[in-house]
C-alpha cells in the first residue's frame, strides 16, 4: 500500500504543476482572472495534499489500515475538490453547467478534512 500512496502523490503533484502552468498559460486569455485565481485554488490544494500522500506513503508510523483509510479520502477529496474547482473555473468554456454538480466541491472540502482529522487521531494513538 505505501508504494501505492506514494505513486498516487507523485501522479497528482506532477498533475499539480501541469494544470498549474496551464492555468498560468492556457487560460489566461480564456478566462476571467477571478476563475484563474479560482482554478489556482485548485491546483494549491491538489499539491499540498499529494505531498501529504508522499508523506504518508513514506511514514512507519502508522498501521497499514489507517493509511488505506486516510489515502481513500485523501484521494476521494482531491478528485472531488479540486477536479470540481477546475471545472467551475472553466464553466464558460463549456455548453455544460458545472455549476450544477457544484455540490461537489464541499464534500470534497470534507473529506480532505476527514483525512487530516484521521491522521491527526491515529498519530496521537501511536504517540501515547
Amino acid at each position: 500500500m505505501n508504494r501505492t500512496i506514494f505513486l498516487t502523490g507523485i501522479v497528482f503533484g506532477v498533475l499539480a504543476i501541469i494544470l498549474g502552468a496551464f492555468g498560468a498559460h492556457g487560460l489566461e486569455k480564456l478566462i476571467d482572472a477571478d476563475a484563474i485565481s479560482t482554478f489556482e485554488t485548485g491546483v494549491k490544494y491538489q499539491m499540498y495534499h499529494a505531498l501529504f500522500l508522499l508523506f504518508l506513503g513514506n511514514t512507519s508510523r502508522l498501521s497499514e489500515k489507517s493509511k488505506k483509510w486516510i489515502y481513500y479520502l485523501i484521494v476521494a477529496g482531491i478528485l472531488m475538490f479540486s477536479f470540481s474547482i477546475y471545472l467551475l473555473a472553466t464553466n464558460s468554456l463549456t455548453q455544460f453547467d458545472f455549476k450544477t454538480i457544484g455540490f461537489i466541491t464541499p464534500i470534497g472540502g470534507l473529506l480532505l478534512i476527514s483525512g487530516w482529522c484521521l491522521l491527526g487521531v491515529r498519530a496521537h494513538r501511536q504517540f501515547d
